[in-house]
């Protein structure tokens, strides 16, 4: 059995074959997805993808991967988002990130997006996702550390920043200018210190143990219901995809 995994910031520091053997690869661009379900892996787990700088990895090539029989399931960041924009067609989603933007609870791509160093650095996270925010305050709250009111306006606060530039020292920086409660506002940052809630990371590490406990129970292939359509769109992507395949011996 052959499993591919897209992931970066998401899984920084974590050891991910602890939790799941497979093919490690950075985070997924456009075209990317496709070259890997070629090779017929089993299934593929996206989890982290580029938003910006080059085109995002299509819903074309996850409906082309699951018609090859590849299973693809999505969580945490890029993955959580196609989850839930292809569940109708089988892609199958993990985790609260994921079940968040189905249940229609978070809507924007930026909740989950980040800024993040290159592979020497193994991708480390330079800013903080909006999701990561939401669930440490929520987690403040719940705990007592943080009263209702303080955690909406921070909540505000950091909605209102870039994703580029949010991070905890910034979101404090702003409750301070807004004028929220100095205590209240320490408090936070003592939990937050202690118990600052990734759950990116979460949901990340709990696809590999979804994948990991699916193919030990055994996984059959993919199976769709959906005609696939060679579109123009679609070729234009799958050429220029193939054209950054190896090139083969001849002889």
């Amino acid at each position: 059995m052959k499993v591919v995994i897209f992931a970066g910031p998401t899984l920084h520091g974590v050891k991910g074959r602890e939790e799941l053997e497979a093919l490690y690869l950075p985070p997924a661009a456009q075209g990317d997805l496709y070259r890997a379900a070629l090779a017929k892996p089993v299934a593929i787990g996206l989890i982290d993808g580029y938003f910006e700088r080059v085109p995002s990895v299509s819903h074309k090539e996850i409906l082309w991967a699951m018609k090859q029989g590849v299973h693809v399931f999505g969580a945490a960041s890029m993955g959580a988002l196609r989850a839930a924009e292809l569940a109708a067609f089988g892609m199958e989603g993990v985790g609260e990130i994921h079940e968040a933007f189905a249940s229609g609870a978070l809507e924007d791509d930026d909740e989950v997006a980040v800024v993040h160093g290159d592979a020497g650095e193994g991708y480390r996270p330079l800013s903080e996702a909006m999701v990561n925010i939401r669930a440490t305050l929520q987690a403040a709250g719940r705990a007592g550390a943080l009263d209702p009111e303080t955690r909406h306006r921070l909540e505000r606060l950091a909605k209102g920043l870039f994703h580029a530039e949010r991070s905890w020292p910034a979101l404090f920086k702003r409750g301070q200018e807004a004028g929220l409660d100095e205590e209240g506002l320490a408090a936070c940052r003592r939990f937050v210190a202690e118990n600052r809630v990734d759950q990116k990371q979460l949901d990340g590490l709990c696809l590999l143990r979804t994948l990991r406990a699916k193919l030990e129970a055994g996984l059959p292939p993919k199976q769709t219901r959906y005609p696939f359509s060679h579109t123009d769109a679609w070729e234009h992507i799958r050429l220029k995809a193939e054209a950054l395949l190896p090139q083969r011996t001849q002889g």
